[in-house]
């Protein structure tokens, strides 16, 4: 009984304050924020093949960090926005990010447990995933690419991913938020 009452103590502490939970929105919110600016920034031509898919990356591990917070509603919620900012097709990305998301929600304690490198190569097929759906629905209307460059932002992706995941952990335990299950 001791260990119960201590297990409820416990998970009920930090988590369930209403400060914390406001502070976990905050730090999404604006880790999104940055990610979007990253994502509209301009890069010399050249380089503008190879940026990583931001807002994705920063969506899965907020899935992956905080399940019962972010979800495949904020998955949608944003990429409609990703869609507003790219001037696609309104619901492309959306479609691509809700089932990254979903497919996050499903194995999220099995992804934080394996390795950073083991976690990049999912996080590579997840990105492919994403990429592939905006294509089809690309291609539907006639706007398909023309290059096979259109895949590199799932490779930079998957290279950045360990590092991205450092950060942001990092500053998930610098504002003291515990991991939801």
């Amino acid at each position: 009984k001791q260990i119960y009452n201590q297990l409820i103590r416990r998970l009920t502490t930090n988590p369930g304050s209403t400060k914390a939970v406001e502070s976990n929105i905050k730090v999404v919110v604006l880790s999104l924020f940055v990610a979007f600016m990253l994502t509209i920034m301009p890069l010399p031509e050249w380089m503008v093949e190879f940026r990583p898919d931001w807002v994705t990356l920063v969506l899965i591990y907020w899935a992956m960090a905080l399940p019962t917070r972010v979800g495949v509603t904020i998955a949608w919620l944003t990429g409609l926005m990703l869609d507003v900012s790219h001037g696609a097709i309104l619901g492309q990305h959306a479609l691509g990010l809700m089932l990254v998301i979903y497919i996050v929600h499903i194995q999220h304690q099995r992804l934080r447990v394996v390795s950073l490198v083991q976690q990049a190569i999912v996080i590579f097929i997840l990105l492919l995933l994403k990429q592939l759906i905006v294509l089809w629905v690309s291609g539907i209307v006639g706007h398909a690419p023309d290059t096979w460059l259109y895949f590199m932002p799932t490779l930079t992706g998957a290279l950045l991913w360990p590092w991205i995941y450092i950060i942001l952990r990092d500053l998930r335990r610098k504002f003291g938020y515990r991991v939801d299950f």
